[in-house]
């Protein structure tokens, strides 16, 4: 599916002019050194790379669609001698979140001069009242190895408060920057806390950072987790393959992370080749039928006695469509659990042909969520941490920090949040072509039909 770039705004809003000299200008030895590292806000990033639509567009006289570049600007609005940062984690865990802090945290200290940062406890929780929850200070000592750590310094939360007492909370207490690192549900948090600040004339930034190991924020083409993800998932379908072929029909059933997008598991399958189904949200199939998943399944056992099925979490929903919906304290649809299901329907396949197998069930899900990063997420993190900064540093508000197209870049926060659907594989494209290419399972459905129709 290809988006409607012209109809993006991407224009990022600032709460005044920056004035104010870069701390890094006034340390004559390192005038040189960085001067060279400004960021103009008119360097930008293309969004749409593809040359015909360029083409049409140059053609046809309309500008460009892109994106304001990340980094560091020569004036600052925030005299760093006077500002109190804040920083806050929401949502579920995900490795890179400790790596998030330490990275803001450190380049506000030693690259602006900030000493009054401020870690806001458990969430959103952490600016209501009721909740009792006193900040935590954040100096280079406390974070200096924190990236060693899994999860998150500042705990975290789901659900949502109450938006007035949040902004009450943030102008009472003297907080200029705030920086909110989480998934969807956080970022349109976000997003309605800048426009009560703004309503409310107040001078205080808000600047994302987005976080969702499954990799499916609209307008971030790789989210900070999502190698860390892919890495563990990666040692599940070893031991998963190395169970398999131990035993006479020996299956390896791994369900991974992905509510809605299929990454984790299409981006592991590629990583690991020992995989021979691989089952998502966005490529509906049989189980039943000719064609369908257990006569594939069963055909696998047939020619190669053992069998190795990586399933995402949000897959075959449609088998659960009589049973009640539930959410999470966020609001989010929680998905039926398919792995158990699917253990299920392939035990008593094989039980009714007589047929035995040797099945082991894997779901390493807690654990990946809650490992530290690896060292690929660990520098990725750095990046984003520091452009953030550099963000709320020189008086931009309501963004989030992206890569796209190989560049950091700025994401107005409005954008990313009013997102009607998460960002998904998309079925036609390289990488699931690539997933049906490794593991040969067909389309694994009894009507000839495209993938993800």
């Amino acid at each position: 599916m290809t988006m409607d770039f012209d109809a993006i705004d991407t224009t990022i809003p600032r709460l005044g002019e920056a004035s104010i000299l870069s701390p890094v200008q006034k340390e004559k030895s390192r005038v040189h050194a960085h001067a060279q590292r400004f960021i103009s806000d008119d360097e930008r990033v293309i969004i749409d790379l593809d040359l015909n639509r360029l083409k049409k567009r140059i053609a046809e006289g309309r500008e460009i669609p892109s994106f304001e570049k990340a980094g560091p600007r020569e004036k600052i609005y925030f005299d760093p001698s006077k500002l109190r940062a804040a920083l806050v984690t929401c949502g579920g865990l995900c490795p890179g979140l400790n790596d998030i802090i330490r990275a803001i945290v450190l380049e506000l200290y030693y690259c602006y001069g900030v000493r009054d940062i401020r870690g806001v406890r458990y969430g959103l929780q952490g600016f209501i009242s009721k909740y009792n929850l006193k900040y935590k200070e954040l100096k280079p000592a406390v974070v200096a190895n924190i990236y060693e750590m899994g999860g998150t310094i500042l705990g975290a939360s789901r659900g949502m408060q109450d938006i007035a007492e949040i902004v009450s909370c943030l102008d009472r207490d003297g907080i200029g920057i705030l920086f909110m690192i989480g998934g969807d549900g956080t970022l349109r948090a976000a997003n309605k806390i800048a426009d009560t600040i703004t309503e409310k004339g107040l001078k205080i930034s808000v600047i994302g950072v987005p976080k969702t190991i499954d990799n499916d924020i609209h307008l971030v083409s790789r989210s900070f987790g999502f190698h860390t993800a892919v890495d563990i998932a990666t040692g599940a379908i070893k031991a998963a393959h190395k169970e398999a072929e131990g035993y006479p029909n020996g299956i390896g059933l791994i369900k991974l992370m992905g509510r809605h997008s299929g990454f984790i598991a299409a981006t592991a399958t590629l990583a690991q080749q020992d995989v021979n189904f691989t089952l998502i949200p966005e490529v509906d199939f049989d189980l039943e039928g000719p064609k369908g998943f257990l006569a594939s399944l069963e055909k696998r056992l047939e020619d190669r006695r053992h069998a190795v099925i990586v399933v995402a979490e949000g897959a075959g929903q449609r088998f659960f469509r009589e049973e009640q919906e539930e959410r999470d304290e966020s609001g989010n649809v929680k998905p039926k659990d398919i792995g158990p299901y699917l253990k299920d329907k392939i035990t008593s396949y094989f039980k009714a042909k007589d047929i035995p197998i040797n099945l082991k069930y894997i779901d390493p899900s807690y654990i990946i969520r809650s490992l530290p990063a690896n060292s690929n997420d660990n520098v990725y993190c750095s990046y984003l941490g520091r452009d953030a900064v550099h963000a709320g540093m020189a008086g931009k508000t309501k963004l989030i920090v992206s890569r796209w197209n190989e560049e950091f870049v700025y994401v107005p926060m409005c954008v990313a949040a009013s997102a009607p659907t998460p960002k998904q594989v998309e079925p036609n494209g390289k990488l699931w072509f690539s997933v049906l290419e490794a593991t040969g399972q067909g389309s694994l459905k009894n009507e000839l039909q495209t993938a993800g129709a």
